[in-house]
């Protein structure tokens, strides 16, 4: 990675009011909550109503970042909104959060590396500042994987739930929050984890699910595992840190005996893992802004402390970051 000039400054999130607990699903598919929790980890997860969409959420987050880091966003320069459920096809998330709130001169993109989609916004506006094209760029993860998920699928309707988190990276050569990345995508295994759109086919194979998620868990399990151990590895050794000298591994909060897995095949200890799917469930690009902002608040993130982010999901894709956190 190029020498960085980018800091992160703030970080906000915000879930929706509604909670869907375990034992409320035991009442809508045949489950119950301790297969649920010995499987995924996950106790309950938030769900947006019928009128919340996932620009309301980012915007919620982003208002709470401006509020406990006392920030202006008026002077934004670009908003990275990283999402797989759009409230619309066009216009884009981002630009639906431009006027909500009320942002005169401002670029707004979405970003879609679905599970991976927070960690390539960081990548991206670390890029954009660090080469002088940005000065402050906002870089929002936020998901309403509820109205995509089918409720009468036990096997995918436990994992989802709805959030959003928001962090504000701005110009500082001084003190950059990035270190070191790695990034990459294996497309030709897109058809393990999928919702369906405008295709019925990919790589010659029917596609199911109408427009909801569908998964075949173990194989992305087994691409996971081997994919994000492999890929922590390699960002330790671009950023020149040993493995046992990060302070915080953050994944995407996707299912705890995955992390679990990962974290044993790596010899990192899980105790140093940040993960928010437990009351939240996996939100796709909200899990690493959500994990990384319940450790603020819980104290455990400290200023100077060595950070390695890494998403992986639908694509399928991954991101790796090592941040030294400055909050």
């Amino acid at each position: 990675m190029a020498t960085s000039k980018a800091r992160i400054t703030a970080i906000g999130s915000y879930v929706p009011e509604r909670i869907l607990t375990n034992s409320d699903l035991e009442k809508m598919v045949e489950t119950n909550d301790e297969w649920i929790v010995k499987r995924t980890g996950i106790k309950e997860r938030r769900i947006a109503n019928e009128k919340e969409f996932t620009s309301d959420l980012g915007y919620k987050a982003v208002v709470d970042l401006m509020e406990r880091y006392d920030k202006t966003v008026d002077d934004v320069d670009l908003i990275i909104v990283c999402t797989m459920t759009p409230d619309y096809k066009t216009p884009s998330v981002a630009s639906n959060i431009q006027a909500k709130l009320g942002i005169k001169n401002t670029g707004a993109i979405d970003l879609n590396a679905a599970c991976a989609g927070f960690t390539y916004g960081l990548y991206v506006a670390n890029g954009m500042i660090s080469s002088g094209l940005n000065k402050k760029v906002l870089v929002v993860g936020a998901e309403t994987l509820s109205k995509i998920t089918d409720f009468t699928d036990r096997t995918t309707c436990i994992l989802f739930g709805d959030g959003a988190g928001a962090v504000l990276v701005e110009y500082d050569e001084r003190q950059p929050s990035f270190i070191s990345s790695h990034i990459g995508s294996e497309g030709e295994g897109g058809q393990h984890l999928y919702c369906t759109n405008l295709a019925t086919q990919m790589n010659s194979i029917d596609l199911q699910g109408n427009g909801c998620i569908v998964q075949n868990g173990r194989e992305v399990y087994k691409w996971a595992i081997k994919t994000v151990t492999n890929g922590m590895k390699t960002v330790a050794e671009k950023g020149m840190v040993n493995l046992d000298k990060v302070d915080w591994f953050v994944p995407h909060s996707a299912n705890l005996r995955m992390l679990e897995s990962i974290c044993e095949k790596s010899n990192f200890p899980i105790e140093k893992t940040l993960y928010s799917l437990v009351h939240y469930g996996n939100t796709s690009s909200a899990t690493i802004p959500l994990s990384m902002d319940i450790g603020v608040r819980e104290g455990k993130l400290k200023a100077g402390e060595h950070v390695l982010l890494y998403g992986f999901g639908g694509g399928l894709a991954h991101a790796g970051l090592l941040i030294k956190w400055t909050l």
